[in-house]
């Protein structure tokens, strides 16, 4: 009998959950982005098999992948390609980056200064790079899936709100329980080195169609709608223990993820409509590195991931 399109998630999820151990979340988010085809910015303190994760899913998934390690003396022409002269032609032809794929890793994203940052901003939201005069559509599924250690590590740089708001969601990842931490000692190369593909682009075309199949009803999508506006300042919602430490609420794009994402929750757990615990699931995930705080607020290290569910849980 052949494997339902939700078995084969769930398969590649096991089969990677016997190389990253402890680390559920993470893998479930690399699914969902694939999925959406969004972006997915995962931070955490090193080693805690960020980098093993995504290249796991990319063994797992039959895409093209490329990996970039961004340092601080990358340039944006490393990254999308440039205009290469040929003297034997006196013509210039154009040199693709790693950019052209399907699946990108950007590694430590946040080492690498802002003119780097910037050359991502079109490919991640228009899906397609400018080189010279000419515009190159990317490839398709296109995915950027980003690693970074927290802000306060020596050596990184903040990314730009503009780059940060194109990115589906940004989860954060936590040490790993005694038993994984065990497991993780008999971890061989050997046996992430044999693993083998199970699905492919047809297939994630599939999970994505399964996944735009699901009901919404109006409520639901009022409901989602009303929570990220009531992230702004002077919107209705917003709540006045925020006045003076939100300076800028999440933008629209909040409003597209969380209705994307609802949705894959729900077909994660074997339903057909969107319910309002599916929403409040993803929030601290989608609007959390949506909300830009005040210097004051900064100071006093307000976290963004608790004010986005305290917002929404008084709309609830």
């Amino acid at each position: 009998m052949a494997e339902t399109t939700r078995e084969k998630v769930f398969s590649v999820l096991e089969r990677a959950k016997t190389i990253v151990y402890g680390q559920d979340d993470m893998l479930e988010a690399i699914v969902a982005a694939l999925s959406c085809e969004g972006h997915l910015l995962i931070e955490g303190m090193p080693g805690l098999a960020k980098t093993l994760s995504v290249s796991t899913m990319s063994r797992l998934c039959d895409l093209n992948f490329k990996r970039i390690q961004f340092t601080p003396d990358l340039l944006p022409s490393d990254l999308i390609g440039t205009m290469v002269f040929n003297q034997s032609t006196n013509e210039f032809t154009t040199k693709f980056g790693p950019i052209f794929t399907q699946l990108l890793l950007a590694d430590e994203i946040n080492r690498s200064p802002a003119k780097v940052q910037a050359a991502l901003l079109e490919a991640m939201a228009e899906k397609q790079v400018t080189i010279g005069d000419h515009t190159h559509k990317l490839n398709s599924p296109f995915v950027v899936l980003a690693t970074q250690n927290p802000i306060e590590q020596e050596g990184t740089y903040p990314l730009p709100e503009a780059q940060m708001d194109r990115f589906m969601m940004k989860i954060h990842v936590d040490y790993p329980d005694l038993e994984s931490e065990k497991n993780i000692l008999d971890l061989t190369p050997k046996k992430i080195d044999s693993l083998e593909a199970c699905i492919g682009a047809d297939d994630i075309m599939g999970i994505r169609e399964e996944v735009s199949a699901i009901y919404v009803d109006p409520k639901i999508k009022s409901m989602i709608v009303r929570l990220v506006q009531a992230t702004r300042p002077g919107q209705a919602g917003f709540l006045k223990e925020f006045d003076g430490a939100i300076q800028c609420g999440a933008s629209p794009r909040a409003s597209i993820w969380l209705y994307n994402l609802a949705k894959f929750k729900a077909f994660m757990a074997g339903k057909d409509y969107v319910s309002p615990e599916e929403v409040m699931a993803i929030v601290p995930d989608v609007l959390g590195h949506r909300i830009i705080l005040t210097y004051e607020a900064t100071i006093d290290q307000m976290n963004t991931r608790n004010i986005s569910l305290k917002i929404a849980n008084s709309l609830v």
